[in-house]
């Protein structure tokens, strides 16, 4: 292939000049595998996480193919709706659309809830091409007639399983159910439990299936460590860990929110910027806290799975999981923060006596034991097959290693 292989994929030149521009000159695997459908007007089934360049599979084609039939969207209407289950992830999708149709006029708009209303309202009077929303706040202006959705032609359905663990596959149904029966649908999930599988199949139409990283091979990019630990000596490691300055930009996860706080006003008090972010911080704090770590004013995020699963940042070196996730999969989704486009990245886990049945289960899930970096497991015996590989070594190795000459599109 050629240098810029985006320009084999079929997409037009206003695109392919924004994605130079962004220094995109390389597609991913999923946009490699998706686009040539999705402009043929496929359906698809993408089994893929965050972090592996679904943002750009799927937004390309719905802009070029939106560009191309240039129709006024009626009032209160759109063309495109874009699903996903938290207001960061909403945000960041549609920030990454008008990156990428920077060069089309084309109008959208992104709904979500815990903000007032009014601009959304106001923002779908004369209508848009692409709505970005999430489920609530899409169905609440819906039923007050604000929105409209019977000319929606592409749909995308993004984190499929974080919208059933979230309790909004009924809100999804609601909404699909809004929709006109010929349409393109796009549907993204990185797992696929029994209900999301069901919904897949009630909604697609022969579509193509793509799988991209799976869950057990995801980790393999990501050095993994555990240190086993008291829960009492946990706020201490912690902070004896952030001195190491290869640490330059770190989320950290605990399980609830009341923690998240508690150890972000710890490392503050000890002189180390954080902030955390979860759902009980109002929009205009999580939207503040974001900033705060993308423009490196904020070294450490405190934050809990919910919150985390919308948060696309470059260059986090490192993930620190100060609590053990009760289930496995969100593991994966926790270190995936790291190790994004093909860069590497450490996951240091914080394991006390009570989460040892924990790290068994992630240990199973990813087909791997974790490098352990310090202390004395408690009558621990590992689940992991005699066999299999720990996660990758490589101690002190720095992650990030210096800017990227090319970057992925998100």
């Amino acid at each position: 292939m050629s240098h810029n292989e985006f320009s084999e994929l079929g997409l037009h030149e206003p695109l392919l000049r924004a994605l130079r521009e962004e220094n995109y000159d390389r597609p991913t695997p999923i946009q490699k595998q998706t686009i040539p459908h999705l402009l043929a007007g496929k359906d698809l089934l993408g089994i893929a996480q965050t972090g592996t360049g679904k943002t750009a599979a799927f937004g390309l084609p719905i802009l070029q193919t939106l560009a191309a039939r240039s129709e006024q969207s009626p009032a209160r209407a759109a063309r495109a709706l874009i699903l996903a289950p938290t207001r960061e992830l909403a945000i960041q999708i549609e920030q990454a659309l008008k990156t990428y149709g920077s060069h089309l006029k084309l109008r959208q708009a992104v709904i979500y809830g815990g903000v007032g209303q009014k601009p959304q309202v106001d923002a779908m009077r004369r209508g848009v091409d692409i709505i970005v929303a999430t489920p609530g706040r899409l169905l609440d202006l819906m039923n007050q007639g604000h929105v409209k959705l019977g000319a929606i032609e592409h749909f995308v359905l993004d984190e499929a399983d974080r919208m059933l663990d979230m309790g909004f596959i009924r809100d999804v149904r609601k909404i699909v159910s809004a929709l006109p029966r010929e349409r393109q649908t796009l549907f993204f999930s990185a797992t696929m439990p029994e209900a999301v599988t069901g919904l897949a199949g009630d909604i697609l139409h022969q579509p193509i299936r793509v799988a991209v990283t799976p869950t057990a091979t995801t980790v393999e990019k990501v050095d993994q460590r555990v240190f086993f630990v008291a829960a009492d000596e946990k706020r201490a490691l912690l902070a004896k860990i952030l001195l190491d300055p290869a640490i330059e930009r770190t989320i950290v996860f605990t399980r609830t929110k009341h923690r998240a706080n508690r150890v972000a006003e710890h490392l503050n008090k000890i002189g180390i910027h954080a902030d955390a972010i979860h759902g009980n911080k109002s929009q205009g704090a999580r939207q503040r806290a974001l900033d705060g770590f993308r423009k490196g004013r904020v070294r450490v995020l405190v934050a809990t799975d919910i919150a985390a699963r919308g948060i696309d940042v470059n260059d986090v070196t490192h993930v620190i999981n100060f609590e053990l996730p009760n289930v496995p999969e969100d593991y994966v989704h926790r270190i995936g923060r790291t190790a994004r486009a093909g860069a590497s990245g450490v996951a240091i886990a914080l394991c006390d006596p009570s989460e040892q049945a924990f790290l068994r289960a992630i240990e199973s899930l990813t087909r791997g034991r974790l490098n352990v970096a310090g202390g004395e497991p408690a009558h621990y015996v590992p689940k992991a097959k005699s066999g299999q590989k720990p996660g990758r070594s490589g101690r002190n190795r720095r992650p990030s290693g210096g800017p990227r000459k090319s970057r992925r599109a998100a």
